[in-house]
């Protein structure tokens, strides 16, 4: 129930997305659904083997590089659903920012265990 509850709050954030940038475009909910599908199964399975093939470079940069894989593979994500846009790479670096802002904020919010921790 956990995991349900969890895809819908990341599809919940990437509704959100629009509102608070003109290059992103997600077209309907249904949309939003399948993309934060595909967005969790490319962090499982893809950004991992990313991370540590670009180990020496998240080093030296002090783990900023990080930032540059999320915003690559959401900017691949948007190519791969159909009613999902981003419009460039700087856009989709600030929209997988806000993105992970608002899931982590509305995951807090409204997934807790029973004694109250997220």
């Amino acid at each position: 129930m956990r995991l349900l509850i969890t895809w819908l709050i990341n599809a919940v954030a990437l509704m959100a997305l629009p509102f608070l940038m003109s290059s992103v475009h997600v077209t309907n909910f249904t949309t939003a659904l399948i993309a934060a599908l595909v967005l969790g199964l490319v962090n499982t399975l893809i950004r991992p083997v990313l991370v540590i093939l670009t180990l020496p470079v998240t080093l030296v940069s002090l783990g900023l590089f990080i930032l540059v894989i999320n915003a690559l593979l959401f900017w691949m994500v948007s190519h791969w659903v159909d009613g999902f846009n981003v419009d460039g790479f700087w856009s989709a670096f600030i929209a997988a920012i806000l993105y992970s802002i608002i899931s982590w904020a509305l995951s807090t919010l409204l997934l807790k265990d029973k004694d109250g921790n997220a």
